[in-house]
């Protein structure tokens, strides 16, 4: 599971690989400060000068004959594009001319092509923009600053009259064009107003002012919709007309009345009858409901007078249908009439219309000429009025002066980055080198890559316990390895012990002899032999002759009581290695080895055999197989891991028992991850009371010399501590 501890982790290994290698860093630091010194010291000082340059967009474009002004609006780009003008050969080469500078800068007394000036010059150009403005800086680097301003001058003044020429050409090139423009056009204005005349003469079409586009001329449309309007009404009426004769042929005479007030027909003799007609209606049913019969005298009176009424009411109704007929006859001959005079009115429309279209057509391309030519006059005499003042297409604010300090190198630019690279390189080296280094740097690289425990880890500098009086902080360590060797032996009857290494100095024999003493102090009864007979160490540490020992008893010289040496220690006894024959190098593979360790395995509750590296001779690989234990030692940061891992395979070849390593030497100062060890110690070391301190004090001093005596103490013959 990651966590926010994981991540401190990391950060802690990465500060751990600084402190490690901050002699590294430090040296890469101080080589590249001093790189970077000798560089900026011996680079060539350079004097920069610089000339302020405004820039305005000149009026060399197409002139637009129906705009008011020729200026065009402004261009993004415009100032990007003289950036770019600046640097080519057309303002360039006429300043490398002027200042002879192919002569200036000749090698040899050989002068330069303009090609290689021009690109040296290139380089010693700084262009640069004054933000929101249409300022340009134009500077010059160069070791004579005099040179630095003359050439920026020079720059500026061939650049503002290059631009100042382009300006008048190409106002003259443009008044000539459009001065010819005006010559074609007026010829066109006359061409054109001859055919719109023509045309109107032709068709005979009246235009009260041809000069005016807008003008209405003719007034055949507003005929034809007069009549087009009659025709339409004389149509209601006729339709009207015949509807009123179809409605009064359908009527009964006693209906007339109300039928000639629909029709708005006011006929009052009609009216009498109708009215006449029926009060004798009216008359005829009162008398019958009176009880009258149909003989009787006053009905059949009433029903003759009824009679007559209708006989004259259908005379009436006759003429009124007469009249109508006649009506509807004149309406629908007045209809065709106007008919007639609104067809012949839309033929001579048409016709009209293809003149005037005609004519229109004609008028409106000599009033567009005219219009264009009026223009252009106008126009021209603008711009001519215009190119007669003058205009300064780019305007020197400010000149350059020689400068009074150089400005290359930039000595604390330079130093800053010479001070971020250096840490840089220096911090890269250190992590590159911690990535090829493969020696052993954390318990996890034990079990990972050697697949056994850390039974302890020893600090660096440990002390020798053997010569100090009374309980010390670094006797913690070998304490625990005593209780970790106990925990993790095979059986309980496995008491002897032997320790390997890969090779010389990672603190094999100091690590032995203060175990052996750590155990004695435990109230074991402990035997140390020094087994390694080639560079034996043990004696200088129980301060006992190595003229008589193991070699001795081996080649049957001596028993083993002879050759075991009791020890200022309680509980602790020891045998020298002696002197080895040259004749007897193998001595140790052996049956009076095999013998010798059965015989202290029963006598001792622990036996240690000090033997040399095992990869370095056989006799590591002959104690590791006879011993009960092997327990390996590592220096931490010394040996690759592959060469820890061939340590373990020798032991596992041999037949040896290894139950776990030892880390050796570290430095927790380099190494927070192991601080605590060192922490641990101090903390739970016994602290004497006042009456004891005061009483050792004495003692204190005399063991101080001692205690200060080289860390790696070494027998006669000058031999290495293993």
């Amino acid at each position: 599971m990651n966590d926010a501890s994981d991540v401190k982790l990391h950060f802690l290994d990465y500060w751990r690989i600084i402190k490690v290698r901050a002699g590294l860093i430090a040296l890469a630091f101080v080589l590249v400060i001093m790189t970077a010194g000798v560089v900026v010291w011996f680079m060539p000082r350079e004097y920069y000068s610089k000339v302020t340059v405004e820039v305005k967009p000149d009026r060399s474009g197409a002139i637009d004959v129906f705009s008011n002004s020729s200026r065009a609006a402004t261009d993004p780009t415009f100032v990007s594009t003289q950036f770019n003008n600046l640097q080519k050969t057309e303002i360039l080469y006429p300043v490398i001319n002027a200042l002879k500078l192919t002569e200036k800068w000749a090698v040899d007394g050989r002068p330069l092509t303009p090609q290689i000036v021009c690109v040296k010059l290139l380089r010693m150009m700084s262009l640069k923009e004054v933000r929101n403005t249409a300022l340009i800086e134009i500077g010059i680097y160069s070791t004579d600053k005099e040179e630095a301003a003359d050439i920026a001058n020079m720059i500026a003044v061939i650049y503002r009259d290059s631009r100042l020429k382009e300006v008048q050409v190409s106002a003259e090139r443009g008044l000539a064009l459009v001065k010819e423009g005006i010559e074609s056009q007026s010829k066109r204005v006359v061409e054109s107003a001859g055919e719109m005349n023509a045309i109107r003469a032709r068709d005979a079409i009246t235009d009260p002012d041809p000069d005016n586009p807008n003008t209405q001329f003719g007034t055949t449309d507003r005929n034809l919709v007069a009549l087009e309007q009659q025709v339409n009404e004389q149509g209601l009426v006729v339709t009207r007309t015949r509807g009123q004769l179809e409605q009064i042929t359908k009527l009964k005479p006693e209906e007339l009345k109300e039928a000639l007030r629909t029709f708005n027909m006011d006929d009052q003799g009609v009216i009498k009858m109708v009215n006449s007609l029926l009060e004798a209606q009216t008359d005829e049913t009162k008398y019958s409901n009176s009880g009258l019969g149909e003989n009787h005298p006053r009905i059949v009176s009433l029903r003759a007078l009824q009679e007559s009424y209708a006989n004259q009411l259908s005379k009436s109704l006759s003429a009124v249908r007469l009249n109508l007929a006649s009506k509807l006859a004149v309406e629908e001959s007045t209809l065709q009439v106007l008919q007639e005079k609104f067809n012949t009115a839309r033929e001579a429309q048409i016709k009209d219309k293809e003149k005037a279209s005609a004519y229109a057509k004609a008028k409106g391309e000599a009033l567009q000429e005219k219009r264009i030519f009026e223009a252009a006059k106008i126009k021209f005499q603008t711009e001519s009025f215009d190119s007669k003042l003058y205009f300064e297409p780019a305007h020197i604010r400010e000149k350059a002066e020689p400068s009074l300090y150089p400005s290359k190198p930039k000595v604390p630019a330079y130093m800053a980055v010479a001070v971020i690279l250096g840490l840089g390189v220096g911090v890269g080296l250190a992590f590159f080198i911690e990535y090829l280094d493969t020696s052993v740097k954390t318990l996890d690289d034990v079990e990972k890559f050697l697949g056994v425990p850390v039974l302890a880890v020893v600090l660096k500098d440990a002390a020798r316990l053997i010569t100090r009086r009374g309980d010390t902080p670094d006797a913690e360590a070998y304490r625990i390895l005593r209780a970790n060797m106990e925990f993790n032996k095979p059986d309980r009857n496995s008491n002897t012990i032997t320790l390997v290494s890969g090779g010389p100095g990672e603190g094999k024999s100091t690590t032995l002899n203060n175990m052996a003493y750590t155990c004695a102090q435990g109230g074991y009864n402990v035997l140390v032999v020094d087994a390694d007979l080639r560079r034996p160490t043990q004696h200088t540490f129980f301060d006992i002759p190595n003229q008589f020992g193991l070699t001795d008893y081996l080649t049957g010289k001596a028993t083993i009581d002879e050759i075991t040496k009791p020890s200022k220690i309680d509980n602790l006894s020891f045998i020298p290695s002696g002197q080895l024959p040259e004749e007897a190098v193998g001595i140790l593979n052996s049956q009076r080895m095999v013998e010798l360790i059965a015989q202290v395995k029963s006598q001792y509750d622990l036996v240690f055999f000090d033997a040399p590296p095992i990869l370095g001779v056989s006799d590591g690989s002959v104690l590791a197989s006879e011993c009960d234990i092997t327990i390996m030692v590592v220096q931490h940061r010394r040996f690759p891991r592959a060469m820890l891992e061939h340590v373990k395979k020798a032991v596992l070849h041999c037949g040896g028992t290894l139950i776990g390593v030892v880390l050796n030497n570290v430095d927790p100062r380099h190494d927070n991850g192991y601080s605590y060890y060192n922490s641990y110690n101090d903390y739970y070391s016994p602290r004497p009371t006042k009456e004891e301190a005061s009483r050792r004090g004495s003692d204190d001093l005399a063991t101080t010399s001692a205690a200060s005596s080289p860390k790696r103490p070494r027998s006669t013959g000058n031999r290495e501590d293993y």
